[in-house]
C-alpha cells in the first residue's frame, strides 16, 4: 500500500494514478483552474498527484466504502469529495467562511468552494446520491469545532494546511485533526515540502514550506501519541523532476515549483488511528 511520502515522477506512470485520473476527471479541474492551459493528453502536475494520492491511499484501506463517513479540510473545489461520495461514503465537506477566503485571495483565484453545487460540477457522483451523501460547513482549521470530535472514519486534506499562517500552527493542525476520527480511522494529507533547505525556509505568510524536520516533528508526535505512520523521504531524481516551474508558473511539468528562493513539490502524509 501507498506511504507517507514525497510526489515522484514515477507514481505518474502507475495504474492507481491514471484510474484516480479517469475517476475524478482530474484534468477538466485543472484546466477549469488554469484558464489559460491547453487540453493535453497528459500532465506532470503535482496538484493531480495530490488528488489521486488521498483517493488510492484511502481506497487501499478499505475507508472508500458505503457506511464510511469523512470529513474534508479546505476542500475548494476540488474533486474529491464527489469522488468518495460516488463510492457510498457521507462526507462532511469544510472550508474556510467567505469573507475570510475573500480576503486571502481564494475566492478570486477560484479556489473557494461556497456550496454544495462547487463540489460536484462535473457530476463525478450522481446528483441525487450527491445531495442525499454530502453536507457542506463552514469550518476554521485553526480551531477546530469539537462537534467533529470522533465522529469520522477518514479526514483529509489538499495543500491547505500550509495556509493556517505558520509552521506551527500547520503541525498543531495536523495533531489536532487526529481528534476527528473514530478507532481504526485514517487521515491522508498533503502539503508543500522544502526541498532547498532543512533549515531556512517560509514561515508566518499566506503559505509556508514545511522542511523535513518539521514533517519529523509531526510523525514522531503521532507516533508518540499512539497512531501509526510510516513515511519514505526518498528524493526523485527523473527528467521531469529536474524542471523547476518558476513564477508566473506554465503548470507543465509543475511537480517541483520555485516559492519565494525555495524549491518545494508535494508530501503526502497517511496517519491512521489504532483500534
Amino acid at each position: 500500500m501507498l506511504q507517507s511520502k514525497i510526489c515522484n515522477e514515477k507514481d505518474f506512470l502507475t495504474e492507481w494514478y491514471l484510474e484516480g485520473c479517469a475517476k475524478m476527471k482530474v484534468e477538466t479541474f485543472l484546466l477549469k483552474s488554469h484558464r489559460h492551459l491547453r487540453r493535453e493528453q497528459f500532465r506532470f502536475h503535482r496538484k493531480l498527484w495530490e488528488w489521486c494520492y488521498i483517493y488510492q491511499a484511502l481506497l487501499e484501506r478499505g475507508m472508500l466504502a458505503p457506511g464510511k463517513k469523512g470529513l474534508g479540510f479546505g476542500v475548494g473545489l476540488e474533486p474529491l469529495t464527489a469522488a468518495f461520495a460516488s463510492n457510498g461514503c457521507a462526507i462532511t465537506a469544510t472550508d474556510l467562511d467567505f469573507d475570510s477566503a475573500k480576503s486571502l485571495g481564494w475566492v478570486d483565484s477560484n479556489q473557494h468552494s461556497v456550496s454544495l453545487q462547487d463540489l460536484n460540477l462535473e457530476n463525478i457522483c450522481d446528483p441525487a446520491q450527491f445531495a442525499q451523501l454530502v453536507t457542506f460547513e463552514y469550518a476554521d482549521m485553526n480551531a477546530i469545532d469539537p462537534k467533529f470530535y470522533h465522529q469520522f472514519d477518514f479526514t483529509w486534506s489538499s495543500c491547505s494546511f500550509e495556509h493556517l499562517g505558520s509552521i506551527e500552527l500547520g503541525k498543531q493542525f495536523i495533531v489536532n485533526q487526529m481528534h476527528c476520527l473514530r478507532p481504526g480511522g485514517v487521515a491522508v494529507h498533503t502539503t508543500e515540502y522544502n526541498l532547498s533547505s532543512n533549515t531556512d525556509t517560509l514561515d508566518h505568510d499566506l503559505t509556508v514550506i514545511f522542511r523535513r524536520q518539521d514533517i519529523e516533528w509531526m510523525v514522531e508526535t503521532l507516533r508518540t501519541q499512539g497512531y501509526s505512520i510510516a513515511i519514505d523521504y526518498t528524493v526523485g531524481a527523473g527528467p521531469v523532476e529536474s524542471c523547476v516551474d518558476v513564477p508566473p508558473f506554465a503548470h507543465n511539468p509543475h511537480l517541483r515549483l520555485l516559492l519565494g528562493q525555495y524549491v518545494s513539490t508535494s508530501i503526502g502524509l497517511i496517519i491512521s488511528k489504532p483500534l
